[in-house]
């Protein structure tokens, strides 16, 4: 009965704050896409076609339509219109010589109002392999920083917050150092009754930008179901600012809308950003693995985009991880855009600004996901879609078919970049039922 009446509960609650992330939310118009192949994957050389439906108030529209057809991410190369009778047209997009996804975008205009849509279809996915190559020295580089930094002892304050305590659950604020000076904040949750030696830790870092903790109380049903969980930031900002003061120090660090921290230092494998980063997440299973109530056995990471990829990096890193369950990874074959016709992942550095250099790819190199995938070796469970144009499946395919750990996926064709409160609760028991 409690199951049920949570389901329920989380379909309210997803109803109510479907704005961000559902499809379509209160628009007028529908597109409907249906590639001839139903779960949207080809061989190369073999053609593609999309039966296209656009409806208003629910009814079919004639008009007109524009479109462009693109590799992945890439610029397009070919370009045509057709007509929409009956609110319906088929359009070919043609196919692939080498693996990876054909992107169709979709333009119409009805009663003075533009609708666009886009839909991306793959060729041989399962053969796509990373651009990036893993460097010589990759794992003793960061062995030897990791060493250097366990030396020191722990260092951290833990102050607590009652605004996000309940019945079921203590939370406390989490202020931990970690190399360097450097620290991170996070919220600390730790069921409340559990014996010593009782509960498995989650560990949940962040998706990209310079922002405030999201909602610590979104998933309680870690801390609630038994789980000490652990909702961290990277950047060693107090969660309890402002948003108008995040905003301003965000503005300070993207100034132009690029890369921003993320390509800070990027010339140099010492001196990058990413590095106290990756560290950081090394710092807090050293810190949640001191908790009287950790059960000894159970670390689990979980995070999407940027919070997905740093998930990996620590079960690339650190065997004290015994579960991993990520959204579309950023940070994922990152120097791909190098050669041409490859796709890339987030951040997206192009050669066009500079970030995208020789140099530079020898940075990422250590920081690329991809590299950290081939080290993983406890149980993973991914999710991603194919029309994410933000973490872009070409590179979640590459960071796929990269693990050589047990690994389960749930791909969502039709998501970009987002994953429903069902898909992230059905993680959660994921986790519950892979535990030791």
């Amino acid at each position: 009965m409690r199951k049920i009446l949570f389901v329920l509960l989380m379909a309210l609650f997803a109803a109510a704050n479907a704005g961000a992330e559902n499809y379509p939310y209160r628009s007028d118009y529908l597109w409907v896409t249906v590639p001839d192949h139903a779960d949207w994957l080809y061989k190369t050389g073999e053609k593609a076609v999309v039966d296209v439906q656009l409806y208003r108030y629910g009814m079919p529209v004639t008009c007109g339509v524009e479109y462009e057809v693109s590799d992945d991410m890439l610029p397009a190369d070919s370009r045509g219109k057709a007509k929409m009778t009956g609110g319906r047209c088929r359009i070919g997009i043609g196919t692939r010589k080498t693996p990876g996804f054909r992107d169709l975008s979709l333009t119409a205009v009805v009663d003075g109002k533009k609708c666009v849509h886009h839909i991306k279809v793959g060729f041989d996915v399962d053969k796509i392999r990373p651009y990036t190559k893993e460097p010589a020295d990759f794992m003793s580089f960061w062995q030897d920083n990791i060493s250097r930094m366990q030396k020191s002892g722990l260092k951290y304050s833990l102050e607590d917050a009652p605004e996000y305590t309940t019945d079921k659950m203590n939370c406390r604020l989490l202020k931990l150092e970690t190399v360097g000076g450097h620290s991170i904040y996070g919220y600390l949750f730790v069921p409340k009754g559990k014996g010593e030696r009782s509960c498995p830790i989650v560990i949940c870092p962040p998706g990209a930008g310079i922002k405030t903790i999201k909602e610590p109380l979104r998933h309680r049903y870690y801390g609630e179901g038994g789980c000490i969980r652990l909702e961290m930031e990277i950047h060693g900002l107090d969660p309890r600012l402002p948003k108008a003061r995040f905003d301003e120090i965000s503005h300070a660090f993207n100034p132009s809308n690029d890369a921003g921290y993320l390509s800070f230092g990027i010339d140099n494998r010492d001196r990058y950003y990413m590095k106290n980063v990756y560290l950081a997440l090394i710092r807090a299973i050293d810190f949640t693995t001191t908790l009287p109530e950790w059960d000894g056995r159970n670390v689990v990471m979980q995070g999407g985009s940027q919070g997905g990829a740093l998930s990996l990096v620590a079960a690339g890193l650190d065997r004290r991880v015994t579960l991993c369950v990520v959204n579309h990874p950023a940070l994922s074959d990152m120097a791909a855009y190098m050669e041409k016709g490859r796709t890339g992942g987030y951040p997206h550095f192009k050669k066009s600004n500079g970030t995208l250099t020789d140099e530079t790819a020898k940075t990422l190199a250590y920081f690329d996901v991809v590299n950290f995938a081939h080290h993983v070796a406890c149980p993973v469970y991914m999710t991603w879609g194919y029309n994410d144009n933000t973490c872009p499946p070409t590179t979640s395919y590459a960071v796929w078919n990269t693990l050589r750990c047990e690994k389960e996926p749930l791909i969502t064709p039709v998501n970009e970049h987002w994953t429903s409160d069902a898909t992230e609760y059905n993680q959660y028991e994921w986790i519950m039922k892979h535990l030791r």
